[in-house]
């Protein structure tokens, strides 16, 4: 089987550096590959004791954020190395400020690549984030000593581990990962059935890090005079689907506010031809146009979406009518906000809770999506909107400190 993966290895890099020819995300993936050793080699010496945190893309990188924040905390002299497997979660964070001494692509999960990447420095402490898994990778960390920890672990039936050639990887992972720290009782159930009894459930570290969203200045220029005295939805991460709930609620109810910021920066010309008369955030500072009297803000810079939901009543959340998979709902449930979303949400189980709590609802297609807005925004149903806001909210307070079990046991 280990001959077997290392051909679709071999497949995966062959595939995707011919998809690179024809796709720009693709393409950044495989060119920024291509300086990820040199990374490495200038920020660190082979002494170098090293925390390295893997995330598969942005959503993943915030879920171990606060995991990796609290272990710096207890080693500060210990460098930090953050690997990404997607160009949208290493593009997002490498512009930011970011407690790493390097954030690079993981390289390719080939032996000899992994062998020359890890011999550069000390890994003392590795760990990956929900369920992205290279055995190469592994294997070399734990030949070289490194303890490895998997947190907001999520197992779901149709993983390979749960197959009938799944036995390789299971071995693999009982070989070489110290713990893993469960999201559910269901993954933790899912992981002892196959012998990964090496478990515990923590919870979904993501709620750490979105109360802490709480904590921060929330301010966002202009917003406050935009809404003014009017309630305001927020559409974050807006695929189509979700802009649709826009037009329908705009066309329906001429005093909300609504501000859209799309999933990725080229929505936005769509957005102009969509909504006309809506203002772009980014020209807001230059022309001072009277934000007041406009009904429809469109967010065309990014990092705002985290805070622009502290100023909502309530958010529709892209991602969930089709299968590019749910965004983050946590982010507007933190402030009491109550969320609307489709029902493609398979590897989300905070969407079921969040359900179950009715701090959020959950729609097959975006017109029931916008009946159910333009309900929640009616002064007459002005109960049923606090109720489901202090739900959100509870929601999230009720959930456990994960970060704070987990580090109990690894420096236990």
């Amino acid at each position: 089987m280990a001959f077997l993966y290392n051909i679709f290895i071999s497949l995966l890099t062959f595939g995707m550096k011919a998809f690179a020819l024809i796709n720009d995300k693709t393409k950044k993936g495989v060119e920024g590959r291509k300086q990820s050793l040199n990374k490495v080699k200038s920020a660190f010496s082979k002494t170098d004791k090293v925390i390295w945190m893997h995330a598969a893309s942005l959503g993943e990188y915030e879920q171990g954020l606060p995991v990796l924040e609290k272990l710096k905390e207890n080693f500060p002299q210990h460098k930090v190395l953050v690997t990404f497997f997607s160009p949208s979660g290493y593009e997002n964070v490498v512009k930011k400020q970011h407690i790493a001494d390097v954030i690079c692509y993981l390289p390719f999960d080939k032996k000899s690549s992994i062998k020359e990447f890890i011999s550069q420095f000390n890994t003392e402490l590795f760990f990956t984030v929900k369920y992205d898994y290279w055995y190469n990778l592994l294997a070399e960390l734990k030949n070289k000593g490194t303890k490895i920890y998997v947190i907001s672990a999520l197992f779901y039936e149709r993983q390979s581990f749960f197959t009938s050639y799944g036995k390789w990887f299971v071995k693999q992972l009982q070989k070489n990962v110290d713990w893993f720290f469960h999201q559910t009782q269901f993954s933790l159930a899912l992981a002892k059935s196959v012998g990964l009894v090496k478990s515990s459930i923590t919870g979904d570290t993501r709620f750490d890090r979105v109360k802490q969203l709480r904590e921060r200045d929330n301010h966002v220029d202009f917003i406050a005079s935009f809404k003014g005295e009017n309630k305001a939805v927020v559409f974050g991460s807006s695929w189509q689907a979700e802009e649709k709930i826009a037009e329908v609620v705009s066309r329906k109810n001429n005093t909300v506010k609504l501000i859209i910021a799309p999933h990725d920066l080229k929505r936005v010309e769509h957005l102009k031809n969509t909504f006309p008369n809506a203002l772009l955030y980014s020209e807001i500072k230059n022309t001072q146009p009277s934000v007041a009297n406009s009904q429809i803000l469109i967010i065309d810079s990014i990092g705002l979406l985290s805070k622009l939901y502290s100023y909502a009543d309530a958010a529709v959340v892209g991602g969930g009518f089709h299968d590019a998979g749910l965004h983050n709902i946590l982010e507007a449930a933190t402030f009491g906000v109550p969320v609307i979303f489709g029902n493609h949400y398979r590897k989300n189980p905070e969407a079921d809770d969040l359900l179950s709590a009715n701090g959020g609802k959950s729609f097959p297609d975006e017109y029931t999506a916008s009946e159910f807005v333009l309900f929640l925004l009616n002064e007459d149903n002005r109960e049923e909107l606090a109720e489901m806001s202090q739900n959100a909210g509870k929601f999230v307070d009720e959930k456990p400190n994960s970060t704070e079990m987990i580090l109990q046991k690894i420096l236990s």
